[in-house]
């Protein structure tokens, strides 16, 4: 059954276009996940479902008494009101008022509050989200809608809020940078790029494997374009022996072909790798103490950081992980111990919450304060060229920073602090408010970076791919005190070997496939569709007759026809394609059906061409 549709809508957002002809659909059991770059409009989307927000164009069109319910990026709370009467106070017209009150406490247990008596105003942005995340789902509802549920929850929250949804029997539309949650939680996947709204079936994983098919498909149809557009023209050089009409529909059909823009390349983030020399005296931590209002967060911690370090720091919320990271940047003193830090270190520290940004100032201007060209291992790069390979074009460039989406600041600010080229990364949940593509290629810069990198995380996937050594924050059962803990190895290795397994999954065989696999496994199957082609290109007919037989007689009065017909069905099939753009399934079908008949007008034309210069060459005889 459809919940809710919105028919061929249009939106824009000052003078940036996000949506443009965009089609969307909710149906009963599905639990989708919105993904695409930060400012591409996935907010946006989820505003006009919850009718937040209106369209510039188009039809919303709702089922009748579907309830629903929205988590938005950045709540609002009424002044001075408790934790516990915000959470009822959103659910006090429900049928059972008992158990809302006593499943509201249980849930604000969940996500970390014992106290329900704080006053929302005195919380930090990540307390206020999860206070609004309780809130939200406690509503009884159709449609639940969750703009980055994941971010300031740690692991354990993340399980149970992952086992909640998937037992949920609300429809689900969610927008999160989570792959693994991604890939757990949903059965479809809606990407937003563009302007348009492509849906996939299944999880993370096989939306991999669908997007890149989809690409490598327009990639294969556009080199069949190229090599029927070669056969036209060598149609059009020869002249058609049929009457002038036909002649006429070969013009069109080529000159559309060869107007038509073949797919465009992705865009995708690029950053080569900046570093300053690192020294052989890095960071040394020689026990170190903190405490805050008499509760110890760090305990005669010692630690000597190596070149090359990939430590990942995971823990509790609340437990101390971003004091460590202060402590190392020193924007915090410790109680007890010391800090020592080599001359030659350059620490670049992405917090949590973005530094200062000048609303009022240029993007291009901000990132010209840091440097006007930086060094790369590709040679000198301009800060303009810089801005360009992190998605902001030139239009984006001059746009105030205040008109910026939460997610292009994260990423304008990651830039600035990566443009300073520390030797030191220190990157403080860099997971939240960065979309995937951002996260996949800061992954493959850190691949590169001849540096250090320490990380506090509770994205499972993000440290699985970067970290080589995990410092775990741990409570010792008999005297309850918490104690830093190193583990070798990524954050799978680290859940196997402490015995700790939130997410209570198989560690020995983990089934997330990698872009890279998808893309070579995909690349390798084309790459044999492509020396198939070559082959049956290269064993063209090739005859020293000078006389046509009876076969290739009756063969050339009819290939005109045949070949009209092929053009027209070409024609239909394209229609349809356009038609069905976004249901890939459909697209699939449709799609293979017009290589078919691609494939089978090449031949035919190829064999036009053959049999034409067949009878000139008896006619010249």
């Amino acid at each position: 059954m459809n919940l809710l549709t919105i028919k061929n809508f249009s939106k824009s957002i000052t003078d940036k276009v996000l949506f443009e002809g965009a089609d969307f659909s909710i149906n009963e059991g599905e639990k989708i996940g919105v993904i695409g770059v930060n400012g591409t409009g996935k907010s946006t989307l989820l505003k006009i479902i919850a009718g937040e927000m209106e369209t510039d164009e188009g039809e919303v069109i709702k089922a009748n008494r579907v309830k629903i319910k929205y988590l938005p990026q950045n709540p609002q709370f009424p002044e001075g009101i408790t934790i516990y009467d915000y959470v009822i106070s959103l659910n006090k017209n429900e049928h059972n008022q008992w158990n809302v009150e006593g499943e509201a406490k249980n849930i604000l247990n969940i996500l970390g509050f014992t106290d329900y008596e704080l006053v929302v105003d005195n919380l930090s942005g990540g307390q206020k989200k999860r206070v609004a995340l309780a809130a939200t789902l406690l509503s009884d509802c159709d449609i639940l809608i969750l703009d980055e549920p994941t971010n300031h929850l740690d692991s354990y929250m993340s399980a149970w809020l992952e086992d909640y949804l998937k037992k949920s029997k609300a429809v689900l539309v969610m927008v999160t940078h989570d792959r693994y949650f991604l890939d757990r939680v949903c059965n479809g996947i809606v990407e937003i790029d563009d302007g348009k709204i492509y849906r996939y079936t299944g999880g993370y994983e096989k939306f991999l494997e669908e997007k890149t098919l989809r690409e490598e498909i327009a990639i294969a149809s556009e080199r069949k374009r190229q090599s029927i557009l070669r056969v036209e023209l060598e149609w059009i050089r020869r002249g058609a022996r049929a009457r002038s009409t036909k002649q006429k529909a070969h013009i069109q059909r080529y000159e559309a072909l060869r107007d038509m823009e073949g797919p465009k390349e992705a865009e995708k983030l690029q950053m080569s790798s900046l570093s300053s020399r690192l020294g052989n005296k890095t960071i040394e931590l020689d026990k170190v103490s903190k405490a805050y209002s008499g509760k110890a967060l760090i305990r005669d911690f010692s630690y000597i950081f190596l070149a090359n370090d990939r430590v990942g720091i995971v823990g509790e919320n609340g437990c101390g992980k971003s004091t460590l990271m202060k402590i190392i940047t020193g924007e915090v003193q410790p109680d007890k111990g010391s800090v020592d830090i080599g001359q030659t270190v350059k620490i670049g520290y992405f917090s949590q919450e973005n530094e200062y940004l000048p609303e009022d100032m240029k993007v291009i201007d901000y990132i010209r304060d840091t440097a006007e060209f930086v060094q790369t291992v590709d040679g000198t790069v301009s800060a303009t060229k810089m801005l360009e390979r992190f998605l902001f074009n030139s239009t984006l460039q001059y746009q105030l920073i205040k008109k910026l989406s939460g997610g292009e600041k994260r990423r304008l600010y990651l830039l600035k602090i990566l443009m300073e080229a520390p030797n030191v990364l220190i990157l403080d949940e860099p997971t939240n408010d960065l979309d995937i593509s951002t996260m996949m290629i800061l992954e493959d810069y850190l691949d590169s970076f001849n540096g250090i990198v320490i990380s506090v995380s509770h994205d499972r996937y993000f440290l699985n791919r970067i970290a080589n050594r995990i410092f775990a924050y741990e409570v010792d059962e008999c005297t309850e005190e918490v104690n830093i803990k190193q583990y070798e190895g990524n954050y799978d290795d680290y859940l196997e070997k402490s015995g700790v397994n939130p997410y209570n999954i198989n560690l020995k065989k983990n089934s997330q496939k990698s872009r890279e696999e998808i893309v070579n496994k995909n690349s390798q199957a084309l790459k044999t569709e492509q020396a198939e082609t070559n082959a049956k290109e290269n064993g063209k007919p090739k005859s020293t007759k000078i006389k046509m037989s009876y076969n290739e007689m009756r063969e050339f009065e009819k290939i005109d026809d045949e070949i009209a017909e092929l053009e027209a069905k070409v024609e239909y099939l394209e229609e349809e394609i356009g038609n069905n753009a976004r249901d890939f399934v459909k697209l699939n079908e449709l799609t293979k059906e017009k290589d078919e008949a691609e494939d089978l007008l090449a031949e035919k034309m190829d064999r036009w061409v053959y049999l034409n210069d067949l009878n000139e060459r008896i006619n010249n005889q």
